[in-house]
């Protein structure tokens, strides 16, 4: 069975969607190049980036493959995704208006840097990195694939998991034990769970 994201009329939908989510991602990723002499980003940056590629590439193959499509309501499922996928990107454009100056697509701390609570970050940590992981699943999700929707979603958060751990790690070296009361008040992806 072959995706709705691959036939039409649902494929335009799909990627006026998709293009209007991701382009403003590859032109931070674009932008954001760690220089030579910053050692604080660890490569997590293209980490995401790999990652993101990688299962995305993957999952659109496997949509293809009819042994795990979604074959009970397709239709809501696609609208599902796309909803999940506008929802996530909706989050991350938050997070971008609530840190401002401080969002970069490579880890970068000073240590005149505020602690910012407003907004989403009032509840967890990172709500830009779980608008990602949600614009991940979102896609794998409209692809209408189990396995697809597994892979990027997987391949995504590993991703984001390893670039906390990285972001964490410098701003508590920067900004000490003002992150360190905040990251006590707050959980990193998901409010009052994780």
């Amino acid at each position: 069975m072959k995706p709705l994201a691959y036939t039409s009329p649902y494929c335009w939908l799909f990627w006026a969607v998709f293009l209007w989510a991701y382009v403003p991602e590859f032109r931070l990723a674009a932008r954001s190049r760690p220089r030579q002499d910053e050692r604080s980003d660890r490569g997590s940056l293209q980490v995401i980036l790999l990652a993101g590629w990688l299962g995305s590439f993957a999952a659109f193959i496997v949509a293809g493959a009819g042994r795990f499509a979604i074959t009970r309501a397709p239709k809501a499922w696609f609208v599902a995704g796309l909803a999940i996928l506008i929802c996530g990107r909706l989050l991350r454009m938050h997070c971008w208006r609530m840190l401002g100056q401080y969002f970069t697509g490579d880890v970068k701390a000073v240590a005149d840097q505020p602690v910012i609570e407003r907004g989403a970050y009032r509840w967890v940590r990172h709500p830009s990195y779980t608008g990602g992981i949600l614009m991940y699943l979102g896609t794998g999700i409209a692809l209408t694939n189990w396995l697809s929707a597994v892979i990027i979603a997987a391949s995504g958060t590993a991703a984001y998991v390893y670039r906390v751990r990285v972001e964490e790690q410098a701003l508590q070296a920067h900004l000490g034990g003002r992150y360190r009361e905040y990251m006590g008040r707050t959980k990193r992806f998901v409010p009052f769970v994780y």
